[in-house]
């Protein structure tokens, strides 16, 4: 209330900063007269002169600002027939500060981006503008490639279904690259599994905009991207747990809890469950994989449904967005549960994985040294923003007043009488010829709500996730006349629903919820369909009692009012305290999820450090300059120190270690030719410094029948192999234990302590790992004197026959596609060079 009152003495702190923002479009506004008199060729040579000025470090990009903007509206009226509102420079003023601007849809968000993008662009570093998926970056990519290439620019579109490295490495080599956050998110992962800096197709992440900003950071930012291979697990577990699971009656052998989507068995349920599976103790060591697979398929078969949470799809089961209604193409529910899924669903079971590379969306973008998003509804979770990203979000003012009307709720006892309702309302807009949008939370509901449509012979078009490819054509549509149109969880984001003026006379676009989503951003997305650009329209929720989130999260005054007034079968209740209930269920929610999502960052937090320092690492090893003769020298120390510490040969008591045990570790560790009379009666220092010379010479001679250069790439690849290996199985450890750290809260111990705590002892071990496997394996590498004559990569390829070499080390990468460059540097294909002795033979295979 104090904030309240304060805000309006002193104004909100929106409020003043959209008011600076005026005072700086009024001096782009300024320029508009000077630009308009240029010609084309006088125009581009006004901008081309901003460029020198900024790279030359004459002028920074505030600076310039204005002229940028100026010239780039100039441009945008003379290329593409479209002039930026005033609104919309206040938005591109938002993004290149590095804010959120919230735009109401229909305000012309991509064009917005185009003026922060020219702007930044002009420092010549890559610009990234990220969206949802593949369609829109095509889509605005082409519509704005015009523009940018009058003033100079080139443009890149990443999409899926480019697979050649060589040209994705071409696309991020243009000024402005338009994608998707998975493409942009893989290819970093996939960028630190390279094994030549060359191949690397991320060269910075200088300045990102972000459209769908609140999909984008936040609805998808509770599952991590994660690059895997198969792990070999017993395939039957998954079938047999779920026909237990099948045989469990809900109460009597588990309870569940559905805020937190957690099955706890009953005591009853765990002997029925010992019974089935045919063991003693279905919790003792030996079983511990058993009782894992049967929580998931209880999950799987009591919480999971198809069509909502997931599809089935040539044969296969894919996860539905449960915020875009859109199918997360090649996502997996991670833990077993997507196992648990295909069991259920009597497709077929494919391997667990093992994590090779992963990130959260939250630390990938908080790579970049500036980022900016936009959105339609970005204000309900601009606490998180601020929070996670550093990311203020700033509310633009609409080019012309809103003139949509939001109704209050319709609340039903029933889910039949709500339906009934909502059938009602569409016959009568219908028979008017007013179109009609209708949001519905799942796919189980949006094909109800078609079958009785269907009943009333309405003709309608329905948009879910069985009709993601046809999203936008379906989306575009929804303003025509007579038009009704089901979408699931405001699926078409990204494309206008423009009207006609006899749409407009009607009423413009009307807007039914069919239930209010957990998170009030959705629903007001489904409402922003409406009233664009100062249409008309008008938007209300028909909710019923029997609705997921009144009957998880609602408030019992809800049903205290309607038991009071005693509705009759079909009345409904309609107020502002409703609606409020309604929001304040919705808050409880959103708080989970925010709390969910933090909880996620915090142990990746734990291990973006340490994916920080491994990639570093990697990047200096990829570096043809990187001094590796003294990393070895250094890590040669180090690994004997540590040897010398392991058999407790201890200076100032030389008495109490097994001379003999050192020459057969050294022998059989390090092929080191050691004779034990040379070591007898030697202090500490000499006795170190005599194996550490050894060691030292026998390496350096077996190296000297190498050229420095091939001496150099061999030892950098060795290394690149070694801590990728050891990489991987710290990520599986880390997984493990993650997995496991939950229980120790029941040992009043906080979980994340103990989980900073013993990622770091694991994470200290991979260090030393490294460095001994590391030096081990280059120890005991020998060559013949004719490979010397050889290229590198023969060399490493006669390596690999090596019996010795292969017997002694545990290198291991990323499998590589047959048509993939060759890792070696070659320039040929995989399967034609190290590929063509097999999948267990090749350059970069795990042996």
């Amino acid at each position: 209330m104090v904030q309240s009152m304060l805000g309006k003495i002193f104004g909100t702190r929106n409020t003043r900063l959209i008011k600076k923002y005026k005072k700086r479009v009024q001096e782009i506004n300024q320029l508009e007269s000077k630009y308009q008199e240029l010609d084309d060729e006088a125009l581009k040579q006004s901008f081309l002169e901003l460029q020198k000025s900024v790279r030359e470090g004459q002028k920074n990009l505030d600076d310039v600002l204005p002229d940028s903007f100026a010239i780039t509206r100039e441009a945008s009226k003379r290329v593409l027939g479209m002039r930026h509102f005033d609104v919309q420079l206040i938005g591109g003023i938002v993004l290149h500060e590095g804010r959120i601007a919230e735009m109401k849809t229909g305000e012309g968000k991509t064009l917005v981006a185009t003026l922060p993008v020219i702007l930044n662009a002009l420092s010549g570093k890559g610009i990234h503008v990220v969206t949802v998926n593949d369609y829109l970056a095509s889509r605005d990519a082409k519509i704005m490639e015009p523009l940018y290439n009058f003033l100079g620019f080139e443009v890149g579109v990443i999409t899926g279904d480019e697979k050649d490295d060589s040209k994705r490495l071409e696309i991020y080599a243009k000024d402005i690259v338009y994608g998707t956050n998975n493409e942009f998110g893989f290819d970093y992962l996939r960028d630190n599994m390279k094994y030549d800096l060359a191949q690397k197709v991320q060269k910075s992440h200088y300045f990102a905009i972000v459209d769908e900003v609140d999909s984008i950071l936040i609805d998808e930012a509770r599952t991590p991207l994660i690059i895997s291979g198969p792990v070999n697990r017993q395939m039957e577990n998954y079938k047999k747990a779920d026909i237990v699971a099948k045989k469990m009656q809900d109460k009597e052998d588990f309870s569940i809890d559905e805020k937190s989507r957690v099955i706890l068995l009953t005591d009853e349920g765990i002997k029925k469950a010992e019974e089935l599976f045919g063991v003693d103790n279905l919790y003792s060591l030996e079983n511990a994989a058993l009782s894992h697979h049967l929580d998931q398929a209880l999950r799987a078969n009591y919480l999971f449904f198809k069509d909502k949470d997931y599809v089935v799809a040539d044969g296969e089961v894919v996860i539905v967005d449960e915020f875009t209604g859109r199918l997360s193409e090649g996502r997996r529910f991670s833990e077993g549960l997507h196992q648990a899924l295909e069991a259920k669903e009597n497709v077929p079971v494919k391997e667990e994985s093992q994590t090779l590379a992963d990130i959260t969306f939250q630390n990938y973008f908080r790579l970049y040294e500036k980022l900016a998003g936009m959105t339609g509804t970005a204000q309900t979770e601009a606490t998180e923003f601020l929070q996670i990203y550093n990311l203020e979000v700033v509310s633009i003012p609409t080019n012309l007043p809103v003139q949509r009307k939001d109704l209050n709720d319709l609340i039903y006892k029933s889910e039949r009488e709500k339906f009934d309702a909502v059938i009602a309302k569409i016959q009568e807009l219908h028979a008017k010829g007013q179109p009609v949008l209708v949001g519905t939370a799942s796919i189980e509901k949006s094909e109800l709500l078609h079958t009785l449509l269907q009943k009333q012979r309405i003709p309608h078009t329905v948009l879910n996730a069985k009709q993601h490819t046809r999203e936008a054509e379906i989306i575009k549509d929804a303003g025509v006349k007579g038009a009704v149109t089901i979408a699931t969880n405001m699926a078409g984001r990204g494309v206008d629903i423009k009207l006609s003026d006899e749409i407009k006379a009607l009423g413009g676009l009307y807007i039914i919820g069919t239930e209010r989503h957990e998170s009030r951003r959705i629903d007001n997305q489904l409402r922003g369909r409406s009233g664009r650009q100062g249409d008309p329209g008008t938007s209300q929720f028909y909710l019923s009692l029997e609705d997921s989130l009144l009957r998880i999260f609602g408030s019992d005054k809800i049903k205290g009012i309607m038991e009071k007034l005693g509705l009759k079968d079909g009345e409904h209740i309609e107020s502002s305290l409703v609606t409020r209930s309604v929001e304040n269920a919705q808050k409880k929610v959103e708080s989970l999820h925010f709390e969910s999502r933090k909880h996620l960052l915090e142990y990746d937090d734990v291990a973006n450090e340490q994916r920080k320092t491994v990639y570093k690492f990697r990047n200096e090893l990829l570096d043809p300059n990187y001094n590796i003769q003294q990393r070895i020298n250094e890590n040669r120390i180090q690994v004997l120190e540590e040897i010398f510490a392991r058999m407790q040969i201890i200076a100032g008591d030389m008495m109490n270690f097994d001379l003999q045990l050192l020459v057969q570790n050294m022998q059989e560790g390090f092929n080191l030719n050691l004779q034990q009379e040379d070591l007898q009666n030697k202090e500490y220092d000499e006795l170190f410094n005599f194996v550490l010379e050894k060691l030292k010479q026998e390496y350096e001679q077996k190296m000297s029948i190498l050229a420095l250069e091939q001496r150099s790439e061999i030892e950098r690849v060795i290394y690149l192999q070694v801590l990728d290996n050891s990489w991987r199985e710290h990520l599986y450890t880390m997984d493990n234990l993650k997995t496991g750290i939950g229980l120790r809260g029941y040992n009043q111990k906080d979980p994340l302590v103990e989980y900073k705590k013993e990622s770091y002892n694991l994470f200290l071990e991979l260090i030393n790992a490294i460095k001994h496997e590391a030096i081990k394996t280059l120890q005991i590498v020998q060559f013949q004197q004719e490979q010397v004559q050889h290229q590198t990569r023969d060399i490493l390829h006669e390596l690999e026959k090596s019996e010795k070499f292969e017997n002694n080390r545990e290198l291991g990468a990323p499998r590589i596609a047959r048509n993939d460059p060759c890792p070696c540097g070659s320039g040929k294909k995989y399967k034609q060079c190290h590929g063509k002795s097999g999948p267990k033979k090749g350059l970069l295979a795990k042996t």
